[in-house]
């Protein structure tokens, strides 16, 4: 499978400003990554250190001086992923309550929904439920906006579809995470996020608001939320994000999904 993924940025920083970004794809053995990040203050490209993150994932860090820059990342994926493996603490840790979502208070609730359901039986049900439960509406939450308040308007992006789904699911005691992805076939095209459950001994990728199919999604990072995967942190200083343009295609016909089926993200 061909993908050619990557994104444009524009930030103008208001002095020296250090920024962590997370745009390139993870590294998975199995593919094949052509890639190049370049980022230009100016006429000067300035130099970025890369820093390993969770599953693959890669930190950019970079200090922007003052002004106007801009961030320009592409790669081509070739090739087919390995499907992660999870480790004990893994499991540990993704089932545990996190900041944006407060799974200690959902076990009541999710039992009442879901109890009794297992595997690719459970998954269907919790991201048809939230699907419904949900109306897509961008602008409608807020950068700290947790499960509950997602749950409690009816409305959100992809990032409070998967939070919600993993807040459900980790009240069953289901191992579930956010992952960060490039979405070929997304409609509103934008970096997008799903979440990843371990059911039957292994990942597979829930998707609750259906923007893209899941076969054609590359990873970019993963962690217990948003807060571990954002494209942009700023670590000292301050900075705005101008605009962003992300791109995602795939060689040929995008894949089939009916979004009921087991599907591992690769």
């Amino acid at each position: 499978m061909e993908r050619t993924v990557g994104v444009e940025m524009g930030i103008t920083s208001w002095g020296d400003c250090q920024v962590e970004l997370q745009i390139a794809v993870a590294r998975t053995p199995g593919l094949e990554i052509v890639e190049k990040l370049s980022i230009l203050h100016e006429d000067t490209e300035l130099t970025t250190v890369e820093v390993p993150a969770a599953h693959g994932g890669r930190l950019h860090l970079v200090t922007l001086p003052y002004g106007y820059s801009q961030v320009t990342y592409e790669a081509r994926v070739s090739g087919t992923g390995e499907v992660p493996k999870a480790s004990l603490a893994d499991l540990s840790l993704y089932r545990r309550p996190s900041r944006y979502i407060e799974s200690d208070t959902f076990g009541g609730f999710a039992t009442a929904e879901f109890g009794g359901l297992q595997g690719a039986e459970l998954l269907a049900a919790v991201s048809s439920w939230v699907g419904a439960r949900l109306s897509y509406i961008p602008g409608s939450s807020g950068h700290t906006d947790s499960a509950t308040d997602t749950l409690l308007s009816g409305a959100g992006v992809c990032r409070d579809y998967a939070h919600l789904v993993i807040a459900m699911l980790r009240g069953l005691r289901v191992p579930a995470r956010l992952a960060a992805v490039y979405a070929p076939g997304c409609v509103p095209m934008d970096f997008h996020a799903v979440v990843e459950a371990y059911v039957e001994d292994q990942w597979y990728a829930v998707d609750a608001s259906r923007l893209a199919p899941r076969p054609s999604l590359v990873r970019i990072a993963t962690g217990r939320d948003a807060a571990d995967t954002a494209f942009m942190t700023i670590v000292d200083g301050a900075a705005d994000l101008d605009w962003s343009t992300v791109n995602a295609f795939i060689e040929g016909d995008l894949p089939a999904d009916d979004f009921t089926g087991l599907v591992a993200l690769r």
